[in-house]
């Protein structure tokens, strides 16, 4: 089964940036539950418990829509994706996310966008187009500013920097790894045993998670289910959609909206009111994504 990954088709952006808005706002709830059980689960658990939760429902829906498995041409960058994005990616997040406080994981996690251009326009030939970059450099801007708005006088290790650095990195690799394979596969089909092999990788924490389980509260453990279902089956189908129809740069550029977006359900779901540095940056952070998805002006027919 083949996908195409052609974006420049007349009616397939509007699809795949609907589907990314899909992804930014679920992602960014993620953020709001993450907070919400952290303090109940270890890393390798919390992560378990998304990939478990997330594995089992794509599955069935795969079964379901009679799927397949996809071929072989597919699995390089299935597996790739799968132990970078899906399983280290989660781990190490949740890891960093402990030992330095939230500003901080933010500002380093977002080298991930920019790491997903340089790799996209070098392995994947997406080339650099030049608002492509202005508007990353003006997202990142964002992020940092968002960063230190948030930025506590918290603890701060250089192994919790470090763990931020690595989840950016298999994040980035994950998703030019996974580009590929959308040629081959459907969005489901990637998604699904993406995750799969993310579950594997995480099963050496299955005694923490019945441990865990066994101690947190229902809220916690709604919020490990809620995450496996929405931020990651959801999310993670309608990313791998938006990815087949566009390139993987601006793709990361559309995640610079998270933050935004994680300041306004914070508000509204927290009743954490935001400061003014944390809505400028907000600002500057969607500022850049329109700057990133603006198709570049045609150059006028010549007059005869």
């Amino acid at each position: 089964m083949t996908t195409s990954s052609t974006s420049e088709r007349p009616g397939t952006d509007r699809r795949a940036l609907l589907a990314a808005a899909v992804t930014v706002l679920l992602w960014a709830s993620a953020f709001v539950s993450i907070r919400a059980s952290a303090e109940h689960f270890t890393p390798g658990a919390l992560a378990l418990g998304r990939l478990l939760t997330g594995s089992v429902v794509l599955a069935l829906l795969l079964v379901m829509q009679r799927g397949g498995v996809p071929p072989r041409q597919a699995w390089p960058g299935i597996l790739g994706s799968g132990l970078l994005w899906f399983g280290v990616y989660m781990v190490v997040l949740n890891w960093g996310e402990q030992l330095v406080d939230a500003g901080t994981a933010a500002m380093v996690v977002n080298i991930g966008p920019v790491l997903i251009a340089l790799l996209g326009g070098w392995f994947l030939k997406e080339g650099f187009p030049p608002l492509l970059l202005a508007g990353m450099a003006v997202s990142f801007v964002g992020a940092v500013i968002v960063g230190f708005s948030t930025s506590g006088s918290g603890s701060s290790s250089v192994l919790g920097l470090l763990l931020c650095l690595l989840a950016a990195v298999a994040y980035a690799s994950g998703v030019v790894l996974q580009k590929p394979a959308l040629r081959h596969a459907t969005p489901l089909q990637v998604t699904t045993f993406g995750c799969v092999i993310g579950t594997v990788l995480c099963l050496p924490f299955s005694g923490q998670l019945v441990s865990d389980l066994s101690r947190a509260p229902a809220s916690a453990t709604l919020n490990v289910v809620y995450l496996g279902l929405f931020p990651t089956a959801l999310a993670f189908t309608t990313w791998a959609y938006a990815l087949s129809r566009t390139t993987a740069g601006k793709m990361g550029a559309t995640t610079y909206a998270v933050p935004a977006v994680v300041i306004l359900i914070s508000w509204l779901a927290l009743d954490e009111v935001p400061g003014w540095l944390t809505l400028l940056g907000g600002a500057v952070c969607l500022s850049g994504v329109a700057v990133s998805r603006r198709r570049p002006a045609r150059p006028a027919a010549p007059k005869g």
